[in-house]
């Protein structure tokens, strides 16, 4: 497959060659639901405690006698049926995380990256070029490639001044390819890759890593 390649101010470059299991693969919205749900679980902070009525401050003696009164029955005020006292099954500190096979997570980014590119919304510059941080740049740099959505600009390695650069400009994020994760890539209209953002995502996730799970990273050729 391939992808059409621009600079920054928007004119054509010669398009590179992708890898298939990466940019070309069947979207499986099953797996991408299941990751962003897995996702969206692990940010839950699971701090929420409530008292047991062991756990309650108060007398454990009975507040009445049990008969001869001609009213209702009555524990200690620690009971669950008075006021102030403990919580029945409340909720208690947990985690709320859950399992996703690594497969299964490199299969989720896979699909919504091929669903961006024959969705025609992802789009592919040679160079960010950010020099020093600029809010303008950015701004020029979207304007320049049609982006008028949101957009989710990821780079090869961590890019500080394109981080800084960017983090003013509403609806845009910075991304190293090495956090690349669903919930980002659905919550953002555009994806705005890099071409070494491009060879760094087919090392993490194409070739072998596309289907075996132990598989290691393939690094870059020397020169």
């Amino acid at each position: 497959m391939r992808l059409d390649v621009r600079d920054r101010a928007g004119a054509s470059l010669t398009p590179i060659e992708v890898d298939d299991a990466v940019f070309a693969v069947t979207p499986n919205d099953a797996v991408v639901h299941q990751a962003l749900l897995a996702q969206l679980a692990a940010r839950r902070a699971g701090s929420a405690n409530t008292k047991t009525r062991g756990e309650v401050t108060g007398s454990t003696k009975k507040t009445r006698r049990q008969k001869g009164l001609g009213m209702s029955r009555q524990g200690a005020i620690r009971s669950p049926l008075r006021k102030g006292g403990g919580v029945v099954f409340g909720p208690k500190p947990r985690s709320f995380e859950q399992r996703l096979p690594k497969r299964m997570r490199r299969l989720a980014i896979r699909s919504v990256l091929s669903a961006r590119a024959q969705d025609s919304r992802l789009v592919v510059v040679d160079d960010l070029g950010i020099a020093a941080p600029s809010t303008k740049a950015v701004t020029g740099l979207l304007k320049s490639l049609g982006v008028e959505r949101s957009a989710l600009i990821i780079t090869g390695a961590p890019d500080r001044n394109a981080h800084l650069s960017a983090r003013n400009v509403d609806g845009a994020r910075v991304l190293p390819a090495d956090t690349l994760n669903v919930g980002d890539m659905l919550s953002h209209h555009t994806l705005l890759l890099t071409v070494d953002a491009v060879r760094r995502i087919e090392a993490l996730w194409g070739g072998e890593r596309a289907a075996s799970r132990r598989a290691p990273i393939a690094q870059k050729a020397e020169a």
